[in-house]
C-alpha cells in the first residue's frame, strides 16, 4: 500500500475518464496557510459499492476551493490519499445511531483505531506527523453506517481533555484530530466536520461547534426525520448549522461568526462599534467580497457577548444558494461553549418569525429594515441599499442619526 499525493491520485483517477484537473489543483496563493490531511479510505468486508477514485478526488477538490474562496484566500486544504484499505470486520460492527447524543463512543474510537492499524500493517512507511490531521473516508453508505459524517475529535469523543490515537504496531501518534465521512457525504458535510479539527479546542472549548441544537437532533437526528426542526440557531444560513441547504447544489457560505472563530475574517474589514459612541452610519459590503470594506460590524455588549451584522447577497457560487438574501443580525455568547438546553454561542434575529426553520431571517429595505435590541435598547436600521451594500444605521432606539 502506497500513500498518493493527490497529483498522483488524479493520475489514476484520469484512467476513471476524468475529462479536467480538478479545482484543489489550480495554483495556490502563495501566502494562504495551508493543512494537509491524510485521508484513508476505508472498505469493509462483503460491500460492493462503486466509489471510484474519480469521485473522492472531485469530493475532496470541491471541499479545498470552499475553503479557500471561505478563507478569501488565505487557507488551503491538501489531501494525500491511501488506497483502499480493507478493515477487519464488516460495517454493522462499527455503524452507530444517527442521533449524536446515543452514539456508542466505543464503536467510533473501534473504527479509528482499526483504520490506523490497517496503515501500519500495510508496513509502507506512512509517517503520521507528516499531517496535521487525518480524515476516514468509508466506501459504506450512510444508511449502513447510521450518520453521514462526524468529527471523531474534537467532537464526539469529546474534546475537553486530549485524546491520542497511537497504532498499535508502531506506535504511530496521529495528530490533533479525525474526521470521519460515508460516501454520501456532501461537500458541506465535509467542511462541517473538518472544520471542527482546524478549529481544535481552547480552555476546554472547541473552537467551532455544531449550531445546531444537539438535543432536538437527538429528535431529528437526520433530514428524512426532520433534521431542519434543530436549525434553531444559525438555520441554513451556515453550514456548522444545516450541513447543506438542497442535496444537489452547493453548501450555502460560512457566516461572519464562523469566520471570526477560524480566524477568515480579516481584523481590518471588522468595524466594532461601541454603544456609548452612537449614533453612526456604516457601510457594509456582501460578506462574499473581500474587496469590501467592511465585511462585518461587531457591536459589544459585555465582554463576552456582542452583536455581529452581516451582508449576504449573491454573489459567488455559495451565497448563491443561500435560502434568502439580505442583512443578517446575530446575537454572540463566548461563554457558550455548545448548542445545548436552548442555548448557543450564536444565534440569529429572525426578521420574519412567520416563516419557517429561520428561512426569512434576513432583513432588507424592502421588507423589515429595523431591528431593536431588547438587552442594550440599540436599533440597528437599514437605510437604504445601493448595489450590492447596505447603508446601516446604529443608534438608541428613538435617538436620531448625526
Amino acid at each position: 500500500m502506497a500513500i498518493l499525493s493527490r497529483r498522483q491520485f488524479l493520475a489514476g483517477a484520469l484512467a476513471f475518464g476524468m475529462a479536467q484537473f480538478p479545482s484543489f489543483l489550480l495554483a495556490e496563493p502563495a501566502d494562504c496557510r495551508k493543512r494537509r490531511a491524510l485521508v484513508i479510505l476505508a472498505d469493509f468486508p462483503g460491500l460492493s459499492h462503486a466509489v471510484t477514485e474519480g469521485f473522492v478526488t472531485e469530493r475532496f477538490g470541491k471541499v479545498s476551493t470552499y475553503i479557500r474562496e471561505m478563507s478569501y484566500g488565505t487557507a488551503c486544504a491538501g489531501f494525500d490519499f491511501t488506497n483502499w484499505l480493507l478493515l477487519p470486520e464488516p460495517i454493522s460492527n462499527y455503524s452507530i445511531s444517527p442521533a449524536n447524543l446515543k452514539v456508542d463512543k466505543s464503536r467510533v474510537f473501534k473504527l479509528i483505531q482499526d483504520a490506523i492499524d490497517a496503515i501500519d500493517a500495510a508496513d509502507d512507511g506512512c509517517t503520521f506527523s507528516q499531517y496535521d490531521y487525518v480524515v476516514l473516508f468509508m466506501r459504506a453508505s450512510m444508511q449502513e453506517y447510521g450518520m453521514v459524517g462526524l468529527c471523531g475529535y474534537p467532537g464526539m469523543l469529546g474534546w475537553k481533555s486530549g485524546i491520542v490515537f497511537r497504532t498499535r504496531r508502531r506506535g504511530q501518534v496521529v495528530p490533533n484530530g479525525v474526521a470521519i465521512f460515508t460516501s454520501n457525504a456532501h461537500v458541506g458535510t465535509l467542511f462541517h466536520d473538518i472544520a471542527h479539527v482546524w478549529g481544535g479546542v481552547v480552555n476546554g472549548k472547541r473552537v467551532v461547534p455544531c449550531l445546531y441544537d444537539h438535543d432536538l437532533q437527538e429528535r431529528y437526528p437526520t433530514r428524512q426525520t426532520g433534521f431542519e426542526h434543530s436549525l434553531i440557531n444559525m438555520g441554513y444560513w451556515d453550514p456548522m448549522s444545516c450541513h447543506l441547504y438542497q442535496p444537489n447544489i452547493p453548501p450555502p457560505g460560512i457566516s461572519s461568526w464562523t469566520r471570526l472563530r477560524l480566524g477568515w475574517l480579516p481584523r481590518e474589514k471588522i468595524r466594532d462599534v461601541d454603544p456609548s459612541s452612537v449614533p453612526v452610519e456604516l457601510w457594509l459590503g456582501p460578506l462574499t467580497d473581500g474587496n469590501s470594506e467592511i465585511l462585518a460590524i461587531r457591536i459589544r455588549l459585555a465582554a463576552n457577548r456582542y452583536i455581529l451584522v452581516e451582508n449576504r447577497q449573491p454573489v459567488g457560487i455559495y451565497d448563491s444558494v443561500l435560502p434568502g438574501h439580505g442583512v443578517l443580525i446575530m446575537k454572540a455568547d463566548d461563554d457558550i461553549a455548545e448548542c445545548r438546553n436552548g442555548r448557543s454561542p450564536v444565534r440569529l434575529v429572525d426578521a420574519n418569525p412567520d416563516v419557517r426553520f429561520l428561512l426569512g431571517a434576513a432583513f432588507d429595505v424592502q421588507g423589515r429594515d429595523r431591528y431593536v435590541d431588547p438587552e442594550s435598547g440599540l436599533e440597528i436600521r437599514l437605510i437604504e441599499k445601493m448595489r450590492n451594500s447596505y447603508r446601516i444605521g446604529i443608534s438608541k432606539a428613538g435617538q436620531t442619526e448625526t
